[in-house]
Formats: C-alpha cells, sequence, structure tokens
C-alpha cells in the first residue's frame, strides 16, 4: 500500500536568500567574463605566439581553465615587447651615422665564407651583423676566472665602460665590481651600467647611491615600461655584457652574485662560461649595449665606433642579440641552422636551454 504526498504549497517553499542569488549572479558573471577573456585571449595567442608549440598549449588552456590561465597569459604569456621593437627602429633613424660608421669601419674586415657555407649567410640574416675576422678570443672556464679578467680589464678602461648584467647581487663580488667602476669614474672614464631589475630584485639603495654618486651613470632596463608591459614579467633582459673602450669585450653566462665564484656557502658549485673578445667585434657589443640603453634611459648616447684589431687576431665572430623584438625565435634558429649544417661532429655544452620568447640576451 503506497500513498502519495501531497506537494507543498509555493508558499511553503523558503525563497532564496537575496544575499545568495547575487552572490550566485556575481559568479556566474566572473566565469562568463573569464570564458570571454580566455576566448579572446586564445586569438591573441593564435597570431602572436611564434611557436605551434606554445599557441596550442596557450589555446587549450585559455579555453579550459580560463579563470586562471587568462590571468597568466597576460602576465607571462605574450611575446611582443610593446615600444621595444619602435625603440630599435627610431634607434636605426637617429643613430643612422653611427651605425654607418660602425659599417664602414668594419667593413675590411667582413668575412666572406664563399657560396660553400649557407650557414654564414643564414647567421648573418637573423643577426642583421657580419661575421668579422680579426679578433682574439679566449675562454673564461669559470667564475674567478671571468671576473678576475672583467676587473682587469675595467682597471685598464681609458674612454668608457659599458656594464650590462641579468643579476647584480649587493654581496663581495657585488662590492667588487662597483669599486672598480667608482674607481674609474673618479679617473675621468664614462662609466654606464645596466641592470635587470627583475633578475636583480633592484640592487639596494645604497649600492646604487654610490655608483651615482661617483658618476656612474646606473640604470634598471625598466622591461615593464611602455603600454601594455606593465605585467610583463615575463620580458627581461638576460644579457651579460662588459665592452672597455670598444676593444675588448666580455660575453658569457655570468651574473654579478657570490655564488658565481664558489663564495656562497649555501649555493651549489656553480659552472659556466665566459669569452673575453678583443677585436673589432666588439663593436656588435657595444650596439646591443646602445640599443638597450636606449630603451631603458630614453638616451641616445654617441660612443666611437673605430674598429680595433690586436696582432694575431684570427678569430670570426658573429654576436647575436636575441629577444622579443625579433620577428622570429632568432637564437633557437642560429641552433637549428647550425647543427644541420654540421658535417663532421656537434658539440653541445649547456646546462638547460631557455627559448628566447621574452628573454633577451647575447
Amino acid at each position: 500500500m503506497t500513498t502519495d504526498q501531497a506537494p507543498l504549497p509555493a508558499s511553503a517553499v523558503k525563497p532564496e536568500p537575496p544575499r545568495k542569488r547575487r552572490r550566485r549572479l556575481r559568479v556566474g558573471i566572473v566565469l562568463g567574463l573569464a570564458h570571454l577573456l580566455g576566448m579572446f585571449s586564445s586569438f591573441d595567442a593564435l597570431m602572436s605566439t611564434r611557436t605551434s608549440q606554445g599557441a596550442i598549449a596557450w589555446i587549450v588552456s585559455l579555453n579550459s581553465f580560463p579563470v586562471v590561465a587568462g590571468p597568466a597569459y597576460w602576465v607571462f604569456g605574450r611575446t611582443k615587447f610593446n615600444g621595444y621593437i619602435s625603440i630599435r627602429k627610431e634607434l636605426d633613424r637617429t643613430h643612422d651615422e653611427q651605425i654607418k660608421a660602425l659599417v664602414d669601419g668594419v667593413r675590411p674586415f667582413m668575412h666572406d665564407f664563399g657560396p660553400e657555407w649557407d650557414a654564414a649567410e643564414a647567421g648573418e640574416g637573423l643577426a642583421k651583423l657580419p661575421f668579422l675576422s680579426g679578433n682574439t678570443v679566449e675562454l673564461l672556464i669559470d667564475g674567478v676566472a671571468t671576473f678576475d679578467s672583467i676587473f682587469a680589464g675595467i682597471d685598464a678602461a681609458e674612454e668608457y665602460v659599458l656594464v650590462q648584467f641579468y643579476i647584480v647581487r649587493d654581496d663581495g663580488l657585488g662590492r667588487e665590481l662597483s669599486a672598480h667602476l667608482i674607481e674609474r669614474a673618479r679617473a675621468g672614464v664614462q662609466v654606464w651600467f645596466l641592470y635587470d631589475e627583475i633578475g636583480s630584485k633592484d640592487p639596494h639603495r645604497s649600492y646604487g647611491a654610490a655608483l651615482t654618486q661617483a658618476g656612474v651613470n646606473f640604470r634598471p632596463f625598466h622591461s615593464t615600461r611602455g603600454s601594455g608591459n606593465h605585467f610583463q614579467l615575463n620580458f627581461r633582459n638576460h644579457r651579460k655584457i662588459v665592452v672597455v673602450d670598444g676593444h675588448v669585450g666580455w660575453v658569457g653566462g655570468h651574473n654579478v652574485g657570490d655564488e658565481y665564484v664558489g663564495r656562497d656557502p649555501e649555493a651549489p658549485l656553480w659552472r659556466d662560461t665566459h669569452m673575453r673578445l678583443e677585436g673589432p667585434a666588439v663593436l656588435e657589443l657595444q650596439l646591443s649595449f646602445l640599443e638597450d640603453w636606449h630603451w631603458a634611459a630614453e638616451e641616445l648616447l654617441s660612443l666611437p665606433w673605430d674598429p680595433w684589431s690586436p696582432a694575431g687576431g684570427e678569430a670570426i665572430v658573429l654576436i647575436l642579440p636575441s629577444g622579443p623584438a625579433d620577428r622570429f625565435e632568432t637564437a633557437s634558429l642560429m641552433y637549428q641552422q647550425a647543427i644541420h649544417s654540421a658535417r663532421e661532429r656537434i658539440w653541445i655544452a649547456s646546462p638547460y636551454f631557455v627559448p628566447d620568447e621574452g628573454v633577451v640576451s647575447s
């Protein structure tokens, strides 16, 4: 035997509290906006991401998890460095005379590999710079050798020093670098020092104040400067460059910190490599610094462009600056072209590989 239960009258149904209805409405609106943002962002990722793998990953994430992936994309995902490209074009126009002087000066050192090695032509096309002969190259196998060489070079500077690092710490090594630069600045040598504020986490105020007081031009890269770049934490300047008088330069993997010279007991032994370069190719390093300083300080430096070739200089060198202002993945394409052109062997010595999307490096 069954009994049917009569439905409750409408007056007996407890209505949903207004506060709960408003909360549910707000959640629905937020989710709807998140899906719209995800859809819009996926179109942007499709058109702007430079690799198919990256585009697919972002599109799937943006449409599957828009609440998380949407904000993440606009902070970390975009590869367009707004303003930096136009600054470089402006530099080409306003520094036309300096660039012409550079090209004319290094013309005798431009190396022609001939038609049998098309990798050279591809490399020059990616770098927009020529291979230059007449250089000497010294491999610096660890941090101690690197900074001993850099400090000696700074101490010998007569006209100017250009310094650029991703990480600059206010520790023992950082203060050593500061002391060498301050001594040269007080001796009348012009010093320009560029650091990345994300990698360095803005050096302690006293560190920068001491440099500035001595006459050193000390500036952050300002990767968040420019329309649409305020939240772009992935745009950082990863270069590690020192240039002395346009004749001698250093480039490689070491930053400025005690861990890079084995002085930090809490850090593992750091293994990296740097290179000391002397000759005409140093001017290509100088041009790279010039572009970055123009972006960071909105200042056009007037530097000499007279090439220097040391006795016994036989090395052929190409400097390949890369970064998010490039139309293509410049560094990756250079690696691929070099590998495809190999005839006998391929040596790869790198603890990790960093795609050049969002990273400015040399």
